[in-house]
């Protein structure tokens, strides 16, 4: 009976080592797989990391090649932009020699007319000698030309490469528009140089010695209009 009763004790106390066993076991179970999860979630989110650090590089580096076009573009467009204000400026310019442009600066007006009746008689009456012709204009358009005029305007008219001066007795025609005296004269360019105009035996001092009427002034700012006529080259082309 004493033997039977040791066993039982003994198998009782087997019992509760093997339960406390499974039980320390079992926790020791779950504790390593709370701690494999930690794990395994931190690892995700490692590589999650990983992978938006790599997008954002590659984002980056993207945002870097399309500034880099960018500003080619922008060096391109500046370029062009430059290229663009030079050739009109060349235009302008070429405008401007043309006669295709109205312009200012400093320069002189010169008044020609034409004798007045006593100045007729006084020249014997010969009405050719009284009166400024085609001719006359012509001598002065080239003296002014000799000394540096770069626009010259007759009336209003601006005188340009086809430009033809041409006289009917008593009217004058420019660039196909008649015109009546008095002449006025406008050119722009050195006024001091352009002064010369009036030096002694130039040709305006033999206008004046035969009664033409010439009135002579200085400006520094004269308006010579731009030409308003037609001209279309008829036998000139392009060399190809």
């Amino acid at each position: 009976m004493k033997n039977k009763n040791q066993v039982g004790i003994a198998l009782g106390l087997m019992c509760v080592l093997l339960t406390s066993a499974i039980v320390v076991q079992l926790n020791t179970i779950k504790e390593a797989t709370k701690i494999v999860g930690t794990s395994y979630a931190q690892s995700e989110l490692r590589e999650e990391v990983l992978r938006e650090k790599e997008e954002y590089e590659r984002l980056y580096k993207e945002l870097e090649e399309k500034e880099k076009e960018l500003e080619k573009v922008r060096q391109e467009s500046t370029k062009e932009n430059t290229r663009l204000k030079e050739l009109q400026q060349d235009l302008d310019n070429t405008n401007k020699l043309l006669g295709l442009a109205e312009v200012t600066g400093s320069g002189i007006v010169l008044t020609l007319e034409d004798n007045d009746g006593t100045a007729i008689k006084e020249l014997g009456g010969d009405l050719n000698i009284a009166l400024v012709h085609d001719g006359d204009i012509r001598e002065i358009i080239n003296e002014l030309k000799n000394t540096g005029a770069e626009a010259i305007s007759i009336n209003g008219q601006r005188l340009v490469g086809g430009t033809a001066i041409t006289c009917s007795g008593a009217i004058i025609t420019v660039n196909g528009v008649k015109l009546n005296s008095p002449f006025e004269i406008r050119a722009i360019g050195n006024p001091n140089t352009l002064a010369g105009i009036t030096r002694a035996g130039g040709y305006l001092s033999i206008l004046e010695d035969e009664g033409i009427k010439a009135k002579f002034e200085k400006s520094n700012n004269i308006t010579v209009p731009k030409y308003t006529g037609v001209n279309n080259p008829k036998y000139m082309k392009n060399v190809e």
